[in-house]
Parts: structure tokens; sequence; C-alpha cells
């Protein structure tokens, strides 16, 4: 299957949106597109029908049109991951969980540093909103793309709906 990308502009900087026909696989913050490029292998810069709609729908969630996205996803990782990014989906818009409370939610209350660990592996940043995930104290600790963006993310949503 062929797999294709675009770089576009945003709030937060460049960001590349990875999609198959099918499927929206990847968003990567330019600060990492340079390894990430190297694990998709023969990958085309063009667009196609799902990265068309990614690009739309994030254009309206920072415009604060958008509080959910409507695109087919591709988590591909360990059981565990894919619980763990599945539970990112649901934390509600403008609101945050903390690292232990995710853990409870996929049944592995003491697996907290290893849904830390799998929140920075998450391959859909902002459509999988594990910047919605902070410390237990509600301390911002990490995030692939920075601090600066996950707190950008967070005031954005506290922002008022239009």
């Amino acid at each position: 299957m062929k797999i294709c990308y675009q770089q576009i502009s945003s709030p937060i900087g460049l960001i590349y949106l990875v999609a198959d026909s099918r499927y929206l696989r990847a968003i990567v913050f330019a600060c990492n597109w340079g390894k990430t490029m190297k694990v998709w292998g023969d990958i085309a810069l063009e667009e196609n029908d799902i990265i068309c709609q990614t690009q739309i729908q994030l254009g309206e969630y920072f415009a604060l049109k958008r509080t959910e996205f409507d695109l087919p996803l591709l988590f591909t990782g360990t059981e565990f991951q894919q619980q763990a990014w599945q539970a990112l989906l649901t934390i509600p818009y403008g609101e945050t969980r903390s690292y232990s409370e995710q853990a409870c939610l996929i049944d592995r209350p003491k697996a907290v540093r290893a849904v830390g660990r799998t929140n920075g592996l998450n391959p859909i940043p902002v459509v999988v909103p594990c910047h919605r995930v902070v410390g237990k104290s509600g301390k911002l600790t990490g995030y692939a793309g920075g601090l600066e963006i996950k707190r950008f993310l967070l005031q954005l949503e506290s922002k008022k709906r239009i």
C-alpha cells in the first residue's frame, strides 16, 4: 500500500501528515521528521484524501471550530501501546488526565511509567490527544514536540469555542 506525506504549516509549527489511502498513520513534528522518515522507507511526497481530510480537520481544530476528530486511524504497536493510545481518545476536549488515571483506564494501575513512555511514542499527536495527559500534580511533563507545544494545545482547548 502506498504511503504518502505532506508538510503543512500550523500554529504549532511545521508538521508532517502521513497516510495511506485508508488511514492516517502519523502526525510528525518537524523536529522529529528526520528520524521518523527513515522508519517509513518508501514514502511519497503526495497528497491523498486522508491527508486532505486531516489538514481540514486540524485547521478547524486550531480555529476553535472542532473539538473531536473524525479520521480513520491506524495504530501500529504492541497490544499495550494500542490500549494506551485508545485510552487517550477517551479524554474529552479541554480536560486532562494524569498518567496514573490513564494506566487505570487500561487496567494496568502500576504501569504509570510505561504509559508515559508509550504516550511519548504516540504516532498521531494532537488527533490522539496525548497532550491532555499531565503529571499527578497537574504539572506539564514530557511531550514529543516539546512542552511549549503541549502548553499551547492545552491553552487552545481552554479557550471559548466559537
